[in-house]
């Protein structure tokens, strides 16, 4: 596919359909399609928090925002030696966030980026698309705050697209392609609006975890 054919309006479609753009590196101008065979999921009342996470949670020595820097959150997610967002990917998010389609969730300590997560909104399904962590925990607690407002302003999908040792932790778990396809296409009928809330306090990211594990 050339580049010239790939609009964000062709990528909401595909997101539509279950599949998601990729590139091989960063420096490789071409785009791909990928629809794994296995998906990733993070279940949004199943979100795992552990002793560690928990303490660091409470510490409460960060901040959380919500779109107030998605063009850091997209480069820092791309600052590493092996990424898929090159060049055009990234202008296609840029894209996205300038139609309220694609959003970022940012953690900060003393006016600083040290963890987030950004992803692509359709009806009630999430997609997230990647996160990064210059602190401990700060991936862990981007998504802690994440999965709770997911909730919180009516998503009932959160698509992780795949599964690795960290997600798996927090609880993700991978399922086939014809069950996501079941869960996509109930949750792309259904209305959310991830800025229909504020973002949750400390005390609610908690006791949703907790519920979700009782």
């Amino acid at each position: 596919m050339s580049r010239q054919e790939i609009t964000p309006d062709l990528l909401m479609q595909a997101y539509a359909m279950g599949v998601f753009p990729m590139s091989e590196h960063k420096d490789d101008p071409e785009i791909f399609w990928v629809d794994p065979k296995q998906r990733g999921i993070l279940p949004l009342d199943r979100f795992h928090i552990s002793r560690s996470l928990s303490k660091a949670l409470r510490r409460g020595d960060y901040e959380v925002t919500l779109n107030r820097d998605f063009e850091g959150v997209l480069d820092a997610c791309a600052d590493r030696s092996n990424t898929w967002i090159n060049d055009r990917i990234r202008s296609l998010y840029i894209g996205l966030h300038q139609k309220s389609q694609a959003h970022s969730l940012e953690v900060w300590r003393e006016g600083s980026l040290i963890g987030g997560v950004y992803g692509v909104a359709l009806g009630a399904a999430f997609f997230g698309e990647s996160m990064f962590s210059r602190a401990t925990n700060g991936s862990k607690i981007a998504l802690a705050y994440l999965t709770t407002h997911l909730r919180n302003c009516g998503y009932t999908l959160f698509d992780t697209q795949f599964i690795t040792d960290h997600l798996a932790s927090l609880g993700a778990e991978e399922i086939p392609r014809a069950d996501y396809q079941f869960l996509l296409k109930d949750a792309i009928h259904r209305r959310a609006d991830i800025t229909g809330a504020q973002l949750p306090d400390v005390s609610s990211v908690l006791a949703s975890a907790t519920a979700a594990s009782a």
